[in-house]
């Protein structure tokens, strides 16, 4: 496959999208209109921040990703060392201009909120800070991947933080802690022979699934007390606590079958969306 190819499945087209949306949802909903930040904004959730996110993972995770029988596919890439480079500088270069930009048309909050979305992403994966080898702080770190950049959204919007809308933030967190979670069970094995340290390697397959059904269901619940129609999405959650449920008595030997329950995970993301979307739009057409 071509460097450009590469590349391209290092950034894991599939979840472009849990990126990007959360963004432009957050940023459209609160000024109803679609100008240059919100374009500009989209398109650098969209690709550039995850080609720095997976991209810098797939680099420094070398060693382990040959052990694991995932890499090589929509999962993720296996970066040939002779890429390590080149990636590295493909995420610097797309980035760099995308965040002068942001920086430019924002103010000193929006500066903290960016700062701390791409310093989750660096911190993540890169030699020296490695917060994926912290257990708990892994998948806060992750979370935060994915609910920043719904924050900035809505910050450099001039959104208002009701109560109804941390509920949602919240909720949101509590999601993206539970998939990283439940991700990382399926990685035990490798991420032991490889030398790393996860939730999952720390506290087992098993509890690690517990957790993150418990926080599946937090995030539903938490759901309830936002705003009509927003009680409605605590069902887009149901779907991934009993999927993820499936794994319950998981053990660490079996772990890898966890894969399952995660590639149905990718598939859930997108009728979740379909439903959050729809609900936002009766949201605001007052439905």
């Amino acid at each position: 496959m071509n460097t450009l190819g590469q590349l391209t499945l290092s950034s894991r087209p599939l979840s472009w999208i849990n990126t990007a949306f959360p963004f432009a949802a957050a940023y459209l909903l609160t000024t109803r209109e679609i100008d240059l930040a919100l374009v500009i904004g989209t398109i650098y959730f969209l690709i550039p921040y995850n080609l720095a996110m997976y991209g810098i993972n797939d680099v420094y995770d070398y060693e382990s990703d040959l052990r694991n029988p995932r890499k090589g596919g929509v999962e993720g890439a296996l970066l040939d060392t002779s890429l390590h480079r080149t990636t590295l500088i493909a995420a610097l270069v797309t980035n760099v201009p995308f965040l002068v930009y942001l920086v430019a048309i924002g103010d000193p909050l929006s500066w903290l909120v960016l700062a701390v979305s791409v310093f989750a992403v660096i911190a993540y994966s890169m030699k020296g800070l490695r917060f994926k080898e912290k257990p708990v702080l892994d998948s806060i770190t992750s979370s935060t991947h994915f609910v920043s950049p719904a924050v900035y959204g809505l910050v450099l919007a001039g959104a208002e933080f009701t109560p109804a809308l941390w509920l949602i933030l919240v909720s949101f967190f509590l999601w993206g802690i539970a998939s990283h979670a439940f991700g990382a069970v399926q990685d035990v094995i490798a991420d032991r022979e490889g030398g790393l340290a996860s939730i999952a390697t720390v506290i087992g397959a098993r509890a690690t699934t517990r957790l993150a059904v418990v926080a599946y269901v937090l995030a539903g619940l938490l759901l309830i007390g936002t705003d009509w129609p927003g009680p409605l999405a605590a069902l887009a959650a149901l779907p991934y606590a009993i999927s993820t449920a499936q794994w319950w008595n998981v053990t660490d030997e079996n772990a890898e079958d966890a894969n399952r329950g995660w590639k149905r995970f990718l598939l859930l993301n997108f009728i979740a969306g379909a439903i959050v979307t729809m609900l936002m739009i009766a949201w605001v057409l007052g439905v």
